[in-house]
């Protein structure tokens, strides 16, 4: 495979496809009217798409996913991605094990792994692709559209519109397999730094699944001087516990995606290195156009109102999860393990420098995201344990009304011990909204004990 997004060939030139009817201008004025010009033109084109698309094709989507899951794994690949073998696959399922029973004495919320699985980096790639479409298709859209636009604009002349049809078409599937270069690109990048399948704070697993990377537990913990099994145990204690919030919170799932998916619409962008990259193109070289187009986009988030109220709903919704992450699994390894602070440590660090998940985010969604968020909620978590202890403290859990809201962040005291403008706050006295929440939404899971607070829609979208 070509290590350009695209992977093309370029084909043999003769005579006749040596003659760049899109020099010096407008392209079809250049062409002088020749009509068979312009068809093999498209020809052309035809065969570099047909070159850029991967097996199966794009599918429904704006980007050609088997594509970027293939660069994503030549990346891996190309740095060494060791089979997963018999023995590591029994320690990460004894340690996954044992983490759930220490985290039964730290929080109410049950088990949510029913799978325990060790991945290589490749697996890794393929078990989390399927979340990682949904996340990158809203933003990727935006970008075929506008680059689409860059590339096929113009006043195309009335006699030569019904041709110029599929060229416009052809133009924004080159734009798609472009953004499935940087998203490949992106994902295989991230795939070398991740130690679990929630390293990122999204639930990217299947349900059901946890999964630890030996390779990635092993790199975590280099230059610590902690054994390699304390360092498995903490690495799924905080895997463990991600999945018990996304097993038994029915309701996070869809709010963290769609917080991410709000968000993703709202930005915007800058084509200005595509334009001057393509003005004056000689369309009929494709190494030409991968030149051109083989640079990273740039995202400008809009500054909006909707823009900033999506921004504060992810960042929150992230933020909370994390920080109650941190705040149980270091109430539970306190004293278990003899490194835990030290392990801690290297976790929020490995945050602050710029770690997986902030990278990602920002390449594939143009969000970077803030470490502070993350302190303020584990504080607000730790407040929270403290005054209602553990059942009060993941009582809030029970409806996405109850969560703490990015104001709330700024001020975890003023959540914990209430304000006097919220009524029924002055005690945190969840019970009466769970009561609330329980006459107000129909409860009709099968097979399940009822929750309360629990329902089937959607979350409530606030600014």
């Amino acid at each position: 495979m070509s290590d350009t997004p695209f992977g093309f060939n370029r084909p043999g030139d003769d005579d006749d496809k040596s003659r760049d009817p899109f020099q010096g201008g407008d392209p079809f004025s250049a062409m002088g009217g020749d009509m068979r010009q312009f068809a093999d033109m498209l020809h052309r084109f035809a065969d570099m798409i047909g070159q850029a698309q991967a097996p199966g094709g794009p599918g429904d989507g704006p980007v050609n996913w088997d594509m970027a899951k293939n660069i994503a794994r030549h990346t891996v690949s190309s740095s060494g991605d060791p089979s997963i073998v018999d023995v590591e696959r029994r320690q990460v399922a004894e340690a996954l094990r044992l983490a759930d029973l220490w985290l039964d004495e730290g929080t109410t919320l049950p088990a949510g792994i029913t799978k325990p699985q060790a991945w290589s980096r490749s697996e890794w790639i393929e078990q989390t692709l399927p979340v990682w479409t949904k996340v990158c298709d809203p933003i990727a859209a935006r970008m075929v559209d506008s680059m689409g636009g860059a590339l096929g604009g113009g006043e195309i002349p009335a006699e030569m519109q019904a041709m110029a049809g599929p060229l416009i078409g052809m133009v924004r599937q080159m734009a798609g397999a472009m953004v499935a270069g940087q998203a490949g690109q992106a994902i295989g990048a991230l795939a070398q730094e991740v130690t679990c399948s929630t390293d990122v704070g999204l639930p990217l697993a299947p349900d059901g699944v946890g999964a630890l990377l030996p390779s990635g537990v092993e790199a975590f913990g280099k230059g610590l001087e902690v054994s390699e099994d304390e360092v498995r145990l903490y690495l799924a204690l905080r895997e463990a516990a991600h999945q018990r919030l996304f097993a038994h919170v029915p309701w996070l799932r869809s709010h963290i995606l769609g917080a991410v998916e709000d968000y993703a619409r709202g930005i915007t962008v800058d084509l200005s290195g595509i334009e001057q990259a393509v003005a004056g193109l000689d369309l009929s070289n494709p190494e030409a156009i991968q030149e051109a187009l083989g640079g990273e986009l740039s995202l400008q988030p809009e500054e909006t109102p909707q823009q900033r109220a999506a921004l504060a709903r992810l960042e929150t919704a992230l933020a909370l999860v994390e920080g109650w992450v941190d705040t149980v699994v270091n109430e539970v390894a306190a004293d278990r393990l003899p490194n835990s602070v030290k392990l801690a440590e290297a976790v929020r660090r490995r945050r602050a420098t710029g770690g997986p998940a902030e990278r990602t985010f920002a390449t594939l969604v143009g969000l970077e995201l803030r470490p502070r968020r993350l302190r303020e909620a584990a504080t607000l978590w730790r407040t929270l344990s403290s005054v209602r202890g553990t059942e009060g403290r993941d009582a809030v859990w029970e409806h996405p009304d109850l969560l703490p809201t990015a104001e709330d962040l700024d001020d975890p005291d003023g959540f914990v011990h209430g304000r006097e403008e919220i009524e029924g706050l002055s005690d945190l006295d969840i019970s009466a909204f769970t009561d609330k929440a329980r006459e107000d939404e129909p409860n009709d899971r099968p097979n399940d004990k009822p929750q309360d607070g629990e329902g089937d829609e959607g979350p409530e979208k606030r600014s």
